[in-house]
């Protein structure tokens, strides 16, 4: 056959809505049994996995006086997100709260974000990708902005008079390079859960219960080493991160320098302020330094974690031991000891960190030989929460942000500082006493 003879056959607009008109008809005289079905599959495909009623082990408290997340022994993946609010309207927050705070304690427990839909023509009410997981010890946990209260000098919610003075916008540090769009937001989630799906999953659905009313500023995700063994995590330099923590057994200092106490405001209490700070490496200008020369910018034994001088990581760090120059064994700009709570007058904060791997994108270095080219974007994933950030992170990061070696192979790109209210009981809704307050 020739190509003249082809006779070829092109669909009009009007076919085209006839077309689209009876896939609908057909669709909707079987949404009935259909979408049944579909809602009985979930929960038989959740019944198979057990995640229905998964064990005590794979699920960590929602409800109680301090939110989950915090001293919670940390889990192997986060995927953090902060949001911008859209809406004008007040109770459109309260709303939006209401259904996160419901959500957040379903998926803690394995179950979708909200009950299973009964209607095709709806969208689905879980976007599904955790069918027959468990929910590996999923903790989520909020925090508010300065700019929920005050933004661009108003008050956009009448919740002005609440911010806490705690609460202030973080000072500009030696070296940053902060991105805004990678900075700042009026709300936070961080979920963490000890697989990445999980936690991807938890924070997709609270955006997609957002829509209308916040939209997402930036996300960042992070995993960390260890946590299936109880060993102190190790960073993408290579050394262990954390091994400073202040007990979170102990409830005294987790009173000092953690909860915040009575100094309020009164919907505070109980609650903490945690400051992120995504911190980019140059990795490939530290995978070049000689081993020396990396363990004494950091003050410690890169293999066994010990403080210079010392034979196991939790020996005490001595700060005033000398070489047999006479010269201290650790540097005066090593990081342990500009951030040693004894160089702070007894400052601590309790670190959450986690490392991140964003793939590569050109940069150049901020220090000599300044090159460029396409290297690692991976870093760290700096959290912490403390009692007040002015004696806790900021009191500390001036200093290590001035004198620290590590200066030259870190860059902090985003983050932000924001209040975590206290814990939920159940029937409340996370900042509840904000609003009733205020």
């Amino acid at each position: 056959m020739s190509r003249q003879n082809i006779k070829r056959s092109h669909p009009t607009r009007r076919s085209l809505v006839r077309t689209a008109a009876g896939l609908a008809a057909v669709a909707g005289a079987g949404l009935g049994t259909e979408s049944a079905t579909e809602a009985e599959a979930f929960v038989e495909a959740k019944s198979a996995s057990g995640s229905t009623n998964p064990s005590s082990t794979e699920v960590k408290p929602f409800w109680g006086l301090h939110q989950s997340g915090i001293t919670t022994p940390r889990q192997s993946h986060t995927y953090a997100a902060a949001f911008d609010l859209v809406t004008t309207k007040r109770h459109d927050l309260i709303g939006l709260l209401r259904a996160w705070t419901s959500a957040a304690q379903r998926m803690s427990i394995g179950q979708p974000a909200q009950p299973a839909a009964l209607d095709l023509a709806k969208p689905a009410s879980d976007s599904g990708e955790t069918l027959g997981l468990s929910p590996a010890q999923l903790t989520l946990t909020f925090g508010f902005g300065a700019t929920l209260f005050v933004k661009d000098g108003k008050d956009r919610y009448g919740l002005g008079s609440q911010r806490p003075p705690a609460l202030i916008d973080l000072p500009e540090f030696n070296g940053d390079q902060l991105i805004e769009s990678r900075t700042g937001g009026d709300l936070v989630v961080q979920a963490c859960a000890n697989n990445p799906q999980v936690a991807f999953h938890a924070v997709r659905q609270l955006a997609r219960l957002a829509f209308g009313v916040a939209v997402v500023r930036w996300a960042q995700t992070g995993f960390i080493s260890g946590a299936d063994t109880h060993q102190t995590p190790r960073n993408l330099m290579g050394f262990k991160d954390g091994t400073s923590n202040p007990s979170v057994t102990d409830p005294a200092i987790m009173e000092k320098f953690v909860w915040v106490g009575s100094e309020g405001p009164d919907w505070m209490h109980r609650g903490s302020y945690v400051v992120m700070r995504r911190i980019r490496i140059a990795i490939e200008h530290w995978d070049r330094m000689p081993l020396a020369f990396q363990q004494q910018t950091f003050g410690r034994s890169k293999y066994s974690g010990a403080p210079l001088g010392k034979q196991n990581e939790f020996d005490s760090v001595d700060l005033d031991m000398p070489d047999k120059a006479g010269n201290p064994v650790i540097p005066e700009s090593a990081h342990i000891r500009l951030a040693a709570a004894a160089s702070n007058n007894g400052a601590q904060i309790l670190r959450r960190a986690y490392s991140y791997n964003d793939g590569v994108s050109f940069t150049i270095e901020r220090w000599p030989p300044w090159r460029q080219a396409v290297e690692y974007d991976a870093g760290l994933f700096f959290v912490c929460y403390q009692r007040d950030p002015r004696t806790g992170f900021i009191k500390i990061f001036e200093k290590l942000s001035q004198f620290d070696m590590l200066n030259q192979f870190v860059t902090h790109t985003g983050g932000g500082l924001f209040a975590c209210p206290s814990g939920i009981a159940p029937g409340e809704y996370v900042g509840q006493r904000l609003f009733e307050t205020s």
